[in-house]
């Protein structure tokens, strides 16, 4: 592509760099010149204009983003993602329903690595979506690009990103009680759960032991089973870890490198999954059980390896619910 100012008898079928006003007509950036608008600008006393102009082997901005996306997200509906007309070398993608967003990231890498013109920008791997959340824009950043640039990147990004949408639809939350009252915590786990387009089906308070947490896990009712103790799980064989294998279940982790959210435990039941809730999920603030229930709510295996690879930014905001902050202010 060839770029900068060209005589006006050499501007007709090239396209505007720079917006121009003439008189009461103004002509937008990346517009196709044509005669009529080379005979506005000579009567406006310009002699030359800056345009891009493409070579044999160049597409314009429009074609070359779709097509892009197009690669990237072949079957949108089947993937619950919608994505816009090509305009000014830019297709945005948005989500369908609540879910996660599942991407393949050597192969958006890649295709960032081939030409700098070419550009596709996504929300982080597993980011929480909602309807009409924008997760990703292709764009082209000039106005046009080496054809062999953007059948590069159509290999490159092939099948690259969907939405994995929720799939469990109820849950119930089970709290212990020492003496003092099952504490806060239902709120916002109703909350957490409304946001997935989940319902908060049961509640239910046993003494924190492990006898009656385990009958209260086999009877509890919905796809997803929320343990929310009040004291601190702070070892795999503590009440409510083995209150699951009582129950018939199996814990498969338990602590995971999200602070505030390390004393997390996540296992099975009855076919279920039982996620056991830190104390900071009492409030609504970002805590590592966010992003296992999210997964988990999408039907996703969470896995050791996953987990582990949460410690990279797993260190959040602290969290106003917690009674020991990571430093304590200076007397």
């Amino acid at each position: 592509m060839r770029f900068g100012p060209v005589p006006l008898d050499e501007a007709g079928g090239a396209v505007l760099a720079h917006s121009l006003q003439l008189g009461a007509k103004k002509l937008r950036k990346g517009r196709v010149l044509d005669a009529a608008d080379v005979d506005a600008m000579r009567a406006e006393g310009l002699t030359e204009v800056i345009v891009a102009r493409l070579d044999t082997g160049d597409l314009a901005e429009d074609p070359a983003a779709q097509r892009i996306a197009d690669a990237m997200v072949p079957d949108p509906d089947a993937v619950h993602l919608r994505m816009t007309k090509a305009s000014t070398g830019r297709v945005n993608l948005y989500s369908t329903a609540p879910g996660v967003l599942e991407l393949d990231v050597a192969r958006i890498e890649a295709a960032n690595r081939i030409d700098p013109l070419v550009t596709v920008a996504t929300l982080p791997p597993f980011a929480r979506c909602g309807d009409r959340t924008m997760v990703a824009t292709v764009k082209i950043i000039s106005y046009g690009v080496a054809e062999a640039s953007v059948a590069a990147a159509e290999d490159a990004i092939r099948d690259a990103m969907r939405l994995c949408p929720v799939t469990l639809r109820t849950a119930t939350l089970i709290q212990t009680d020492i003496g003092a009252g099952a504490g806060k915590g239902e709120d916002a786990m109703r909350t957490r759960l409304e946001t997935l387009g989940m319902d908060l089906i049961a509640t239910r308070t046993v003494p924190h032991r492990t006898a009656p947490l385990a009958k209260a896990v086999t009877q509890a009712e919905g796809d997803l089973v929320l343990i929310l103790t009040a004291s601190a799980t702070s070892d795999p064989h503590d009440v409510a870890p083995e209150a699951v294998r009582a129950a018939g279940g199996e814990v498969t982790r338990f602590g995971m490198p999200v602070d505030p959210g390390n004393l997390l435990f996540l296992g099975a039941q009855g076919g279920r999954p039982v996620i056991g809730l830190p104390g900071c999920a009492r409030s609504p603030a970002l805590n590592g059980a966010d992003w296992v229930l999210e997964r988990v709510a999408c039907g996703l295996d969470v896995s050791d390896t996953d987990i582990a690879a949460m410690g990279v930014g797993g260190l959040l905001k602290e969290s106003p619910a917690r009674p020991h902050p990571r430093e304590r202010k200076s007397r």
